[in-house]
């Protein structure tokens, strides 16, 4: 029995079949018309964009909103309690750096950060002493959509490069900013990547520009001053299937070119001693062979997975000569035992890694090689290393967290290996970890592995099978969600639902063999993990198939997708944020922006039958079929260059002629953002509130 009733007709999308044909097989799609012709100038002016699609994605917008109607006052309630977790006026803890401490804060009620500095020994406490350098309010007043993606400062601490993006389609624009006025220099820098590094004497500076197809191909070398077209092109990347990345070393010697896809990698160097040298790789590029390099005075620290290193292993090498041939092993590769990063000060080498399922952090003093570990003994927990801006430091800083415990931000100091409680995470309205619990369980999966399953729930919850669950899940790239604190899904909990995260296949939650695992022609072991994960929570009293609420966004949003199509009956409502649905669609086009950097992750069908063959069987949009398909609310952003809004588009109106069961097959589309969602803290609360009112009618609890 559905828990919608008295709808509207739902929008039925025009049917327009068009064809291709690749490796002699055929395939019809009557909604491809629904993909803008114009999508690389729409990204950048929305109001271009088909009326006949506008048309159509409103009208879907207003029958979300209809079939949600009777939420709208759980929206209001479930947005006030998440926003009354939020420290209206929170703010970091400053990082030293020169003769100043530099951190970021918001106002009671401001939707954006604001950037501010105060002396390096001053009161923290003391908000009257912030040189406020940028404000977010104000910089993003009158703009339906705005994120800052980078703020950074010249040595001499005398300007700022600031970055913004204010359509949601990731295209930045980079100002520079005078810190002792207040106001930003005439130069200004579009469709770039975000990120600037500066050149040591703050007269210059390193950017990535990226291309109409969305992919940041080339650095540039742009002198204050001067118009962008006078800037100098520094590196060009050929091989449309590599991003290219900028950073800087930490004492100013060099400038790091990262060129990477998702298996292989190469940097190249440009020296601050002589900015217009070619850049010089420290590595050529081997298939398959992954390497990042830090500074560390007169060498390099390399962590990578040559030589069959696959959970990674340091080695070093002299700056003066850093080629492969004067690697020498500093840390050993240790099977089961992930190096996620890391990062060298003068006395200290640290890495992250991660074993047996849980992240540790390493310090090793670089002259003794005496090694420690950051651990912690909770069941199941978040570390974050966010190390120091200084080089010459016995200090650095990380967060802890887990499903119960609120994040607790560190000093710690590498000598004498005490750790300085800086910050507590505030809930304004109130928490106490004694009323929940969290776990972590194993499901076993249809080939024996052991999918681990990170859980938290009120002490008074029911486990007899009566509690419903949300159930996430993600699975690609090798990133793996960490069982950290949220305030958000406390919402949940409260209301009897038992919160679980799915470790699955295509992450690195387990080590590198975990990720490869989940990958091209493993693929399908993401989705039966996650499967197996729900009939684990069943089997273990946690909730019952008929109470499970799946999530998943972007790549996971392709998990939905797929178990969707493949286990319809186990989950009584699906979640899909941006879900990458229209995989082989989307892997045959290479001219989308992610699609040839994409290949690594998922088979390249255009050249290989083999893949074309894989990905047509499990590619959640081919795969729609006559059958009865839970409620299902999908979200879309207008501009997103990630996951096109035409997958998501395309993908409910197949659903929706498909099947055979009366509940809703509902689209959103944020018509003024992109992957991401709404871009202000509070903004982006209304659309989680969405996303939880719809669990929580599908799980019939509006009377809690």
């Amino acid at each position: 029995m559905t828990r919608f009733s008295n709808l509207p007709q739902p929008p039925k999308a025009a049917k327009h079949p068009t064809s291709d044909t690749h490796h002699g097989k055929t395939r019809v799609d009557d909604y491809a018309w629904l993909r803008a012709e114009n999508w690389q100038a729409m990204f950048k002016d929305p109001a271009i964009l088909d009326p006949a699609i506008r048309q159509h994605l409103e009208a879907e917008n207003d029958y979300m909103k209809a079939a949600m109607a009777d939420t709208e006052a759980l929206q209001k309630t479930l947005f006030a309690e998440m926003r009354g977790r939020i420290k209206e006026d929170d703010s970091s803890v400053p990082m030293k750096d020169g003769p100043f401490a530099y951190g970021t804060a918001f106002r009671t009620g401001g939707e954006q950060p604001y950037f501010f500095r105060i002396p390096r020994d001053g009161d923290i406490a003391d908000t009257s002493a912030r040189e406020i350098l940028l404000d977010g309010d104000k910089e993003a007043s009158g703009k339906a959509y705005f994120d800052i993606g980078d703020f950074d400062c010249t040595t001499d601490h005398s300007r700022a490069s600031w970055s913004y993006d204010d359509k949601g389609s990731e295209f930045y624009t980079i100002r520079i900013r005078d810190l002792t006025s207040g106001e930003d220099l005439e130069d200004k820098l579009e469709n770039t990547g975000g990120d600037a590094v500066w050149a040591p004497d703050g007269k210059s500076l390193f950017y990535t520009e990226v291309d109409e197809n969305h992919r940041p191909s080339k650095v540039f070398h742009h002198i204050i001053g001067t118009e962008q077209s006078e800037d100098r092109l520094v590196y060009e990347e050929q091989d449309p299937g590599f991003f290219v990345g900028i950073d800087g070393s930490l004492i100013d010697d060099f400038i790091y070119i990262d060129i990477h896809d998702h298996q292989t990698s190469e940097v190249r160097l440009i020296p601050t001693s002589d900015l217009t040298r070619t850049p010089e790789a420290v590595a050529e590029r081997e298939t398959m062979v992954e390497y990042d390099i830090t500074e560390g005075g007169d060498v390099f620290y390399i962590l990578t997975n040559a030589d069959g290193a696959k959970d990674f292993k340091i080695m070093e090498a002299p700056v003066n000569a850093p080629g492969k041939v004067n690697w020498k092993e500093v840390v050993p590769h240790q099977p089961g035992r992930l190096i996620l990063s890391h990062v060298a000060y003068k006395r200290h080498l640290i890495w992250l890694e991660r074993y047996n399922g849980l992240p540790r952090i390493m310090i090793r003093e670089r002259a003794t090689g005496e090694e420690h570990a950051i651990a912690f003994d909770e069941e199941a927990y978040s570390l974050g290393l966010q190390g120091w801006a200084e080089y010459d430091t016995d200090v650095i800083r990380f967060s802890y967290s887990s499903m119960t415990t609120p994040s607790q931000l560190f000093d710690y100091n590498m000598v004498t290996r005490e750790r300085t409680l800086l910050k507590t995470q505030e809930v304004p309205s109130g928490h106490n970890p004694d009323d929940y619990i969290t776990r972590r369980i194993f499901a076993k999966a249809e080939d024996g592995a052991l999918v681990p399953v990170s859980l938290v729930y009120r002490k008074d919850t029911p486990l007899d099978g009566s509690a419903p669950c949300l159930l996430y899940g993600y699975g690609a790239y090798g990133i793996a969600v960490p069982a950290s604190f949220s305030t958000n899904c406390l919402s949940l909990a409260d209301r009897g639902f038992v919160y679980a995260i799915a470790h699955i296949r295509g992450g690195k939650d387990k080590g590198f063999a975990w990720y490869e695992n989940g990958k091209m022609f493993h693929k399908k072991n993401t989705f039966s993990d996650f499967i197996a994960a729900a009939d684990a929570l069943v089997a273990e009293g946690f909730t019952a198939h008929g109470n499970i609420v799946a999530e998943g966004g972007s790549a996971g949003g392709m998990l939905m997708g797929a178990i969707a199509n493949m286990a319809p009956e186990k989950f009584s409502g699906i979640i899909a944020a941006v879900p990458f649905v229209d995989v082989l669609t989307t892997m045959l086009d290479d001219t989308l922006p992610l699609t040839p950097p994409e290949w690594p992750e998922w088979g390249n069908p255009i050249k290989s039958e083999a893949s074309y063959d894989y990905m047509a069987s499990y590619s959640p949009y081919d795969n729609v079929a006559d059958k009865s398909y839970p409620a299902i609310l999908a979200l879309a952003g207008l501009t997103d260059p990630r996951v096109t809004y035409w997958e998501p588009a395309k993908w409910v109106a197949k659903l929706r002629e498909h099947t055979t069961g009366k509940e809703p097959i509902l689209l959103k589309t944020n018509m003024d953002a992109g992957h991401g969602g709404a871009s202000g803290r509070f903004e982006r609360l209304n659309e989680i509130a969405l996303e939880y009112a719809f669990a929580i009618k599908v799980a019939e609890k509006m009377d809690v």
